[in-house]
């Protein structure tokens, strides 16, 4: 099938479109009541610098820089879900979603998650008490760099029997660094003062899981496995699998900041 010629089936694209009104409107209404029965918890971030010389240097940590405010930045993601959604339901930008799809890629998706995913890691991050502004730059385009690497997955291979894998290896190795630095200073917070809340513990396993399942549905995808030899069963997985994390995180820190703060 020739680029000019590529579509999907006409009763595809009205239950994907059905599907992306419905996710979008969902996403929009979880962020709209967020914001209004959130309390206005917030953490800082920093900017530390050493005084003396390497080796005998006394790290020093000034005022905070700014302070984020929580309800917000949650909310944040779950608009930037809504506006990825409905734009692609749109008579405007239908027709070149559904052209993609047509493809095997989804550019819409992977510039959403690019922005959306890595600020859900920055805020785990930050309630795990990681507020250096220079670890959450990092861990910030760390986890966009993942995501992106999914984008040239798609760009470069097809499903079938002649993957590259390169792009889909770097990008899990990329996405597991901040889960990596989120686990180190669980671990040493634990150890050194024993009060961990729980709920920081619920969203770093919840959302690792979550998270890891956005790869296992590209590699069901590329080793074409059962019905994800169907491009857009795949994609209906994105659809759910994004539905899920980003509610998921959402009402986890709803019930252990926000609520009542």
């Amino acid at each position: 099938m020739s680029a000019a010629s590529a579509s999907i089936p006409a009763d595809e694209g009205g239950r994907l479109r059905r599907w992306n009104i419905a996710v979008g409107l969902i996403f929009a209404a979880q962020a709209t009541l967020l914001l209004l029965i959130a309390g206005d918890a917030e953490l800082p971030v920093y900017a530390s610098w050493i005084d003396g010389p390497p080796g005998a240097a006394e790290l020093i940590r000034g005022e905070p820089l700014f302070y984020l405010p929580f309800a917000p930045a949650v909310a944040a993601f779950l608009y930037l879900a809504t506006i990825d959604h409905l734009a692609v339901a749109s008579s405007r930008v239908r027709p070149w979603y559904e052209l993609n799809l047509a493809r095997g890629i989804n550019y819409a998706r992977w510039w959403e998650y690019s922005v959306s995913a890595s600020l859900m890691v920055v805020l785990i991050a930050m309630l795990a008490g990681i507020w250096e502004l220079t670890a959450l730059l990092p861990i910030f385009a760390a986890n966009a760099a993942m995501i992106l690497f999914g984008l040239l997955m798609e760009r470069s291979s097809k499903p079938g029997p002649n993957v590259d894998w390169l792009p889909f290896w770097l990008g899990s190795v990329f996405g597991l660094a901040p889960w990596g630095a989120i686990g180190i200073q669980l671990v040493r917070a634990q150890t050194e003062t024993g009060s961990v809340p729980g709920f920081v513990y619920g969203i770093f396993f919840s959302l690792l899981v979550l998270f890891s399942l956005f790869a296992v549905n590209m590699w069901l995808q590329y080793r074409q496995v059962g019905r994800w030899r169907s491009y857009l069963f795949g994609e209906r997985a994105y659809i759910v699998l994004s539905l899920a994390a980003k509610s998921a995180l959402a009402w986890q820190v709803y019930a252990g900041a926000l609520a009542g703060s």
